[in-house]
C-alpha cells in the first residue's frame, strides 16, 4: 500500500502499520530476561523509568539470590535494595517488589496470578505491567501494553491523541485486533528505538513514513 495518511481512516492506516511492523520485526519479543510469571513481573516493575538492558543486568544475581516469590517476600529489603540500586528508584521498586510477592505468597497460593483485576492488587502494579506479565507469562492478550515509546509513537501515527497511557490503550484495543495486541506494542517498541526515536526520529529510513501523518513535521512538545 502506498497511500498517503488522509486516504486512510484510522482503523485502515493501524491494521497496515501492524502489517508492516509484523515484516521489519518478525522476531520480536518481550526483551527482559525471565523464567517463571514471577521473574517476569519483578523484572518488569524493575524496568519503570529504566531500560530493559539495564535491568538485564541486574536480574541474574537477583533471580540467582532470590528465585521466587517466597524468597522475594522474606528477603532482607536492604539486600533487595542494593540488588536494584542501579535500576533507580531503588527504595520505591524494592518495597513493591517485596510487598507484591508477599500478597502472591499469601493470597495467591505463591501463583502469581492471570487475572487483570487480581494483578492489579499487587503493589507497584499498573496496567503496563499486568499486561507484560499476561501476555509474556500466560500467553493472555487482556489489553495493550502502552510504554513511552508506544505512548509516543501512537501520537505520532494519528491512533490517539490522548496524553494518558490508559486512554491510548482504549483507543488501541478499538482499532487492533485482539490477538496481536501485545504483538502490535512489543513491535512499535522495537520501531521506537530504532527508528522514530523520541528527539530525533528518522523519518528518511521510516517504513511508515508515507501513511504517518508526523512524518518529516517539526517535532512537538510529547
Amino acid at each position: 500500500m502506498n497511500t498517503k495518511p488522509k486516504s486512510l481512516s484510522r482503523k485502515q492506516r493501524a491494521l497496515e502499520i501492524l502489517a508492516r511492523l509484523q515484516r521489519l520485526y518478525p522476531d520480536a519479543t518481550c526483551s527482559l530476561t525471565y523464567s517463571t510469571p514471577v521473574q517476569l513481573l519483578v523484572a518488569t516493575i524493575l524496568s519503570a523509568q529504566c531500560t530493559d538492558e539495564r535491568v538485564n543486568k541486574v536480574t541474574p544475581e537477583l533471580f540467582s539470590r532470590f528465585p521466587d516469590a517466597a524468597s522475594l517476600a522474606s528477603a532482607d529489603l536492604t539486600e533487595l535494595e542494593n540488588l536494584v540500586r542501579s535500576t533507580g528508584f531503588y527504595r520505591n521498586k524494592a518495597k513493591n517488589i517485596q510487598a507484591a510477592c508477599q500478597m502472591i505468597v499469601h493470597e495467591f497460593d505463591s501463583v502469581v496470578p492471570h487475572q487483570m483485576e487480581q494483578l492489579l492488587k499487587l503493589p507497584g502494579v499498573a496496567r503496563k505491567t499486568a499486561n507484560v506479565v499476561l501476555a509474556h507469562g500466560y500467553g493472555i492478550n487482556a489489553g495493550v501494553t502502552v510504554d513511552t515509546h508506544v505512548k509516543r509513537l501512537s501520537q505520532r501515527l494519528g491512533l490517539s491523541e490522548h496524553p494518558d497511557p490508559i486512554r491510548i490503550e482504549k483507543d488501541l484495543m478499538a482499532l487492533l485486533p485482539q490477538p496481536d495486541w501485545e504483538n502490535w506494542s512489543i513491535r512499535l517498541i522495537y520501531h521506537g528505538r530504532a527508528i522514530c526515536k523520541a528527539r530525533s526520529p528518522i523519518c528518511v529510513a521510516c517504513e511508515l513514513a508515507d501513511i504517518c501523518p508526523s512524518a518529516n513535521q517539526p517535532l512537538v512538545s510529547e
